[in-house]
């Protein structure tokens, strides 16, 4: 029979992502040894699924071009995004995410990450959305290279099964894990525990839970986010604030179903910087195409194509829902989850240029209709008529243009109603988009958490030992808007990861 492994060290993460490279980093640089555990084969985590946009103030980035920003502001323009949810928002976590967030950027570019930007995004009163080049898999790349560094260890195929606590004092001092050959090991702490596991968007059961039957059976962009840092949290005492705010469905194009082998690429600095130096420097009808061809997100169309007048069909040609009030809980429902936006030309006319783009895009910043033409072929469909354009989507043709002929003549139709103000789907050639599908991006439910990311139960009361970040220690906030997830687990994961590694039980 084989012994328990045992392996102590001062400072134990567990995660793969943004968040706990961060706070692994925070530790290592304060002279503590830290074993960081994810479950996966690789790092990334949802970090390396994001769009790769991190908000920010007081940036290089925005004192090259001139503009005067400041983090509190940044606070008051949050609160704008939270808009009728505001009462649920914790914006004294909000205040440590924006007064943090400058200092968090500088240190993102010490590691070698390079950043486009910043680019607009209102309510923000100034631009301050930064993309990361050439993709999101940069983070991963660059802040992993940049942990080894430092001498932390990284166990991979290690997933943190539950907490272990000190028999004298209660608190937190270890994660007990399995690893890859099926046998379990104990990681012992002699500072602090912090979990940055991310969130639970992948997990039906926690989804029922904190959230609904819908949610629960819709898939996640990542389907690894089975909430194992929320569990252990909560199994060892910790509460979760906001678990019903799930951000899902939503409609996402399908990801190239084979990386092209630009993506392939690794994001080092010398390729990340010769992007950065085309992006200042060559014209955009050159650029676009070569940012464009390193995406490896799923992008999510922006509800301006439905309001100008885009509609949506499923798999069988059939329009069910209104596109203008959350269709894509219709589209979770249909075959597959799956739909097809469906436009004209003059709608197809108003969609390649700010300020009505397709999607938000990494390195770009926005996607237009031209971009998705040149780069995504395969969610892209062009036709003289409706007949060609079913054909392109491999939907029933005489269902297609009995579904477009009703919706022009003002019949409404299942779920889906009649398209009274919206103009009509006449002037060829006709464009689709698709096929999108209906995801869970993410749940914003996290442990509640005092402001040094130290975990608390529900009574308040700190539970020795650990700290969470990212999604793990959300502690209520919302974070709407592009860029603020991203920028909370950095800001969180070095925070959490600092605090960890000053904490003593014996203290």
């Amino acid at each position: 029979m084989t012994a328990l492994q045992r392996i102590e060290t001062d400072v134990i993460i567990v995660g793969g992502g943004g968040a706990a490279l961060a706070a692994a980093s925070s530790a290592a640089t304060l002279g503590r040894k830290v074993i960081l555990l994810e479950k996966n084969p690789h790092l990334g985590g949802s970090t390396a699924w994001s769009v790769g946009s991190v908000t920010a103030t007081c940036t290089p980035h925005q004192l090259k071009k001139g503009i005067k920003d400041y983090p509190e502001h940044h606070l008051e323009d949050l609160r704008l995004f939270a808009g009728a949810l505001a009462h649920r928002d914790n914006f004294e976590l909000a205040r440590v995410l924006t007064d943090n967030t400058p200092e968090m950027f500088r240190w993102l570019l010490s590691t070698g990450l390079e950043f486009i930007g910043p680019l607009p995004e209102p309510p923000h009163r100034q631009p301050r959305m930064h993309n990361v080049l050439p993709n999101s898999r940069a983070f991963p790349y660059l802040l992993g290279r940049h942990c080894l560094k430092l001498g932390v260890d990284i166990r991979l195929n290690t997933r943190a099964e539950r907490l272990i606590t000190d028999s004298t004092s209660g608190g937190v001092c270890g994660v007990a894990a399995s690893l890859s050959d099926n046998t379990s090991c104990e990681f012992i702490a002699r500072n602090g525990v912090v979990l940055a596991a991310g969130d639970y968007s992948a997990s039906a059961e926690l989804k029922a839970r904190f959230g609904s039957e819908l949610a629960a059976a819709v898939d996640a962009v990542n389907t690894t986010n089975t909430g194992d840092g929320i569990r252990i949290g909560m199994d060892c005492g910790g509460t979760v604030v906001n678990g019903d705010h799930i951000r899902g469905p939503i409609l996402r194009f399908v990801p190239p179903t084979r990386p092209k082998l630009i993506q392939r690429l690794p994001p080092s600095p010398l390729v990340t910087r010769a992007l950065h130096w085309g992006f200042d420097h060559l014209p955009q009808a050159l650029l676009r195409p070569a940012l464009m061809n390193f995406l490896t997100t799923a992008l999510a169309p922006d509800s301006k194509l439905y309001e100008h007048g885009a509609i949506l069909v499923d798999r069988e040609g059939l329009r069910f829902a209104d596109e203008r009030d959350q269709p894509a809980r219709g589209a979770a429902l249909r075959p597959g989850g799956m739909a097809y936006i469906v436009c004209d030309s003059t709608v197809a006319a108003q969609f390649q240029q700010w300020p009505n783009y397709v999607s938000t895009a990494p390195s770009v910043g926005y996607a237009y209709l031209d971009d998705y033409r040149r780069t995504r072929q395969d969610i892209f469909h062009r036709a003289s008529t409706l007949a060609e354009l079913a054909a392109s989507m491999n939907v029933p043709r005489f269902v297609f243009e009995k579904t477009i002929a009703d919706y022009n003549a003002g019949a409404a139709s299942g779920d889906a109603p009649a398209r009274h103000e919206r103009p009509p789907i006449v002037k060829p050639p006709f464009y689709a988009l698709g096929p999108a599908k209906a995801y869970i991006i993410f749940t914003n439910g996290g442990l509640k958490v005092t402001l040094n990311l130290e975990v608390v139960d529900a009574d308040g009361e700190i539970i020795s030992g650990l700290y969470a970040a990212g999604a793990n220690g959300q502690g209520g906030m919302l974070l709407e808007g592009h860029g603020h997830h991203l920028g909370w687990a950095f800001v969180s994961g070095r925070i959490a990861g600092k605090n960890a590694a000053f904490f003593s039980a014996a203290a």
